[in-house]
């Protein structure tokens, strides 16, 4: 299993249009192969190539244990409106509602360059949205009111210190401390549900 390291907010790479994937390669596959390894040792749903300082226009996602590839993807339909909290692995700690489509169209290549098509709403639906805006530099701070992004922003100055050269190394510390949190989640959302039968 490669780790990747996954670049903050302020690295460059975040804010660039990635690259057409004309072919797959074996480069390629490997890459996505350990997008998904780096996004379940994040925690992560969805990662993009540029998270990873790289700018083919890939993007990993799994919302449900059901693990996509998507190569140069494209939404195709947007309908309806949807409120989510939303975080991103390349900026740790900061949660914000989102407003975007409820219901989207996406077009895209899977890792054998065949053509795909897929239909998402809910946490799916902005997954994907958030995903594809990493392929064309854009960040969910974006879809913020300027007030909210600033306010963001100064929360992110507390903590950017922990991340030099703006990279976020996934250390087997980092990983431990990570799956205790995602542990003692699932705890509380288990005791919340027996609490509820009763």
């Amino acid at each position: 299993m490669a780790l990747l390291d996954i670049h903050v907010i302020g690295s460059p790479i975040l804010r660039r249009e990635t690259q057409i994937v004309q072919q797959m390669t074996s480069g390629l596959r490997q890459l996505i192969t350990d997008m998904f390894d780096t996004m379940y040792a994040a925690k992560g749903i969805g990662l993009a190539a540029p998270q990873v300082g790289r700018i083919e226009r890939i993007a990993v996602v799994d919302v449900e244990k059901n693990p996509i590839a998507l190569i140069n993807p494209v939404i195709t339909i947007k309908s309806g409106k949807s409120r989510r909290e939303e975080g991103c692995l390349s900026i740790p700690d900061i949660h914000y509602d989102v407003e975007r489509a409820g219901k989207v169209t996406v077009n895209a290549l899977d890792v054998d360059m065949k053509p795909i098509t897929l239909e998402g709403s809910d946490l799916f639906g902005t997954c994907l949205q958030h995903e594809i805006d990493h392929l064309h530099g854009k960040l969910f701070l974006d879809h913020l009111s300027i007030l909210k992004r600033r306010q963001a922003m100064r929360e992110w100055e507390e903590e950017k210190d922990q991340y030099p050269e703006l990279i976020r190394r996934l250390t087997p510390e980092v990983i431990a401390r990570l799956q205790a949190e995602e542990d003692e989640a699932n705890a509380e959302e288990a005791a919340d549900r027996a609490a509820d039968r009763r």
